[in-house]
């Protein structure tokens, strides 16, 4: 699919691996909208690539029709759907206190990067569906898994979870939509350098990236988006996990 003059949405759009691919979009002549809660980011990011920021809670239902109602004002309708939006949640099933993890932040991981990617894939696609587009494509779902959905390590029960189910929804969207000509495809990267791993002292950065096999370092944000652009020009990439990891297999911790 060409994305010049359409338009797209990324959430978790205004800072790491969204950003990256909101940029990335803008370069091929897409009309991005920017769904993500930092509002200073957010807005930052649009101005410089022409775009749109709507402040949106992707796992609020309300929240998500008013904003594509906004966007879709704005821009048309959405034809690219890049889900980025995530939350992570470093926590052992009982610690060393004998603490139970915390349901509360169990749910809200579950809510953020699970459901929320459901809520954003059907309202997307309703929107999309009902324009009657022709052609061979309609339009693309990109979503943000992660190797821990695969080797979950210690303290990420319920990041691994989330993630896993994103892994796990990926082939029935893509069939559920493939009537439609919308596919569905997902992304897992390995250790990336999002603004989460930048708070970490340089040694500490390094010493992540060399547990990759090749290339021995942190994975690059516009690394991501180089192979979301990939997905979107390709027409047979449909129903697919692809691996962005650099054959890094996660270790128990």
């Amino acid at each position: 699919m060409k994305v010049e003059g359409l338009g797209a949405i990324v959430t978790g759009g205004a800072s790491g691996l969204g950003a990256a691919s909101a940029r990335m979009l803008a370069r091929n002549g897409a009309k991005v909208a920017i769904f993500d809660l930092n509002e200073e980011a957010g807005n930052a990011l649009a101005a410089e690539i022409s775009g749109a920021f709507f402040k949106v809670n992707v796992a609020d239902e309300a929240n998500v029709i008013a904003a594509m109602d906004a966007a879709q004002a704005a821009h048309g309708v959405a034809r690219v759907l890049v889900n980025c939006a995530g939350i992570a949640t470093a926590t052992r099933i009982v610690d060393k206190e004998g603490n139970a993890h915390s349901l509360d932040a169990y749910r809200r991981t579950i809510e953020v990067n699970l459901i929320g990617t459901f809520n954003m894939i059907s309202k997307f696609a309703a929107r999309l569906i009902a324009a009657g587009i022709e052609g061979e494509e309609a339009g693309v779902v990109v979503n943000t898994a992660s190797v821990a959905a695969y080797d979950g390590q210690i303290g990420q029960v319920a990041y691994a979870s989330s993630k896993g189910g994103v892994v796990g929804l990926t082939l029935p969207a893509a069939r559920d939509l493939a009537q439609h000509r919308i596919r569905v495809v997902s992304i897992a990267p390995g250790i990336f350098l999002t603004p989460m791993l930048m708070g970490l002292p340089p040694a500490a950065q390094e010493s992540l990236g060399q547990q990759v096999p090749h290339p021995s370092r942190l994975g690059r944000p516009d690394e991501y988006a180089q192979l979301v652009e990939s997905i979107v020009a390709n027409p047979m990439l449909n129903g697919e996990v692809i691996r962005l990891d650099g054959a890094i297999r996660m270790a128990p911790r």
